[in-house]
């Protein structure tokens, strides 16, 4: 299984989580399995979007494509930093 990391900041979580909810579709076409969004504890415009993906090749074709370059600019994202994951081992205690 593939992951995605991807840190960034936002101007306003509400219009960036609207556009987010917004490309679902998009999102699940391209390959993406599952998510979790997070935020930082001392700066709530700070959010981590980690998923699963199909492979690492969908993500980096959806995340580097002119389209969603153009999305993170509507929904006000800030530099983003992306970090391509490959599952090793997965347990729960």
């Amino acid at each position: 299984m593939e992951h995605v990391l991807i840190i960034h900041e936002v101007e306003d979580y509400k219009a960036w989580k609207a556009v987010f909810d917004n490309a679902e579709a998009i999102r699940k076409n391209a390959g993406e399995l599952s998510y979790q969004v997070l935020k930082y504890d001392n700066n709530a415009k700070k959010i981590v979007h980690f998923s699963k993906w199909t492979s690492i090749a969908d993500a980096k074709a959806f995340f580097e494509s002119d389209k969603l370059v153009e999305i993170r600019k509507q929904a006000g994202v800030k530099a983003p930093e992306f970090v391509y994951l490959e599952l090793l081992e997965e347990g729960m205690l």
